[in-house]
């Protein structure tokens, strides 16, 4: 009797699938990782928009001045009038993004103009992605 040899595979085609398998996992990890950057910044820089923009509306919806500090070191947006805090807004904490800016802070008066806003430029960064703000001296805002 003559035994034929069985067909299976060797030790080294298993290792061998398995690291090709862990280097396409790994390249896709650091893919999605990048998309998640991406998000989280482009989240993080239109609620600091909208922000910006609710400075404006209302200071002219109240009449009064209205001040948007810019916390860099923390991350945090604080949307202020002279009587108290109307919002608060902690990119860091909720989009996990360091931010930058060419000021620390934005006042609207009662006409809805910017002090202060001329060509601010807000940065919001995560990994190796980033998003900016731009508002202008009108309180118009642009990505």
């Amino acid at each position: 009797m003559v035994s034929r040899p069985r067909s299976a595979h060797t030790l080294i085609e298993l290792v061998l699938v398995l690291v090709i398998i862990g280097l396409t996992t790994l390249v896709m990890l650091r893919q999605v990782q990048l998309v998640l950057d991406r998000v989280a910044t482009r989240s993080a820089a239109r609620a600091a928009g909208e922000l910006i923009a609710r400075a404006r509306d209302e200071s002219i919806s109240q009449q009064t001045m209205v001040a948007l500090r810019i916390d860099t070191s923390a991350a945090v947006l604080d949307l202020r009038t002279r009587t108290g805090s109307l919002a608060r807004a902690p990119l860091g904490t909720t989009y996990g993004v360091s931010l930058s800016a060419t000021r620390d802070s934005i006042a609207f008066d009662v006409r809805g103009l910017g002090y202060g806003a001329a060509n601010v430029a807000l940065i919001a960064r995560r990994g190796v992605a980033a998003n900016t703000v731009f508002v202008s001296r009108l309180g118009r805002v642009r990505y």
